[in-house]
């Protein structure tokens, strides 16, 4: 499986953004996406996942309904909408795979992209 993250960038606090995340060479075994951010000296923590064969998704609960993952199937791309975005968001953006559910640990994920950085202003 490969993946590619897109669509990070510098946007200013209570701004919007929508990560994507193209995937390739999908399979039944590597169902869940999920994605993870890491800001600069902490480390990796699960944001949003969801799976290829079923639309509901999982949040972080510190989000507080402030970001949704969607999928598209044919064409093999999640999303991340982040809206009301803050400075505390500011972070690499990860797009992960690998595990059949959905987790909130990255050590279940056994294929990662490259990261898209998300910086917000104050």
């Amino acid at each position: 499986v490969q993946l590619q993250a897109s669509g990070g960038g510098l946007v200013q606090a209570g701004g919007s953004l929508r990560l994507s995340c193209a995937a390739s060479g999908r399979s039944a075994s590597t169902d869940a996406m999920a994605w993870f951010r890491q800001a600069p000296g902490k480390e990796r923590e699960f944001v949003a996942g969801i799976k290829w064969s079923d639309d509901t998704p999982a949040y972080a609960n510190f989000l507080k309904g402030r970001f949704t993952i969607s999928r598209d199937n044919a064409k093999n791309t999640v999303y991340l909408q982040m809206n009301s975005l803050k400075p505390e968001d500011t972070a690499v953006y990860y797009c992960a795979s690998g595990p059949r559910q959905i987790y909130n640990s990255a050590l279940y994920y056994r294929f990662w992209g490259q990261g898209t950085l998300v910086t917000v202003s104050s």
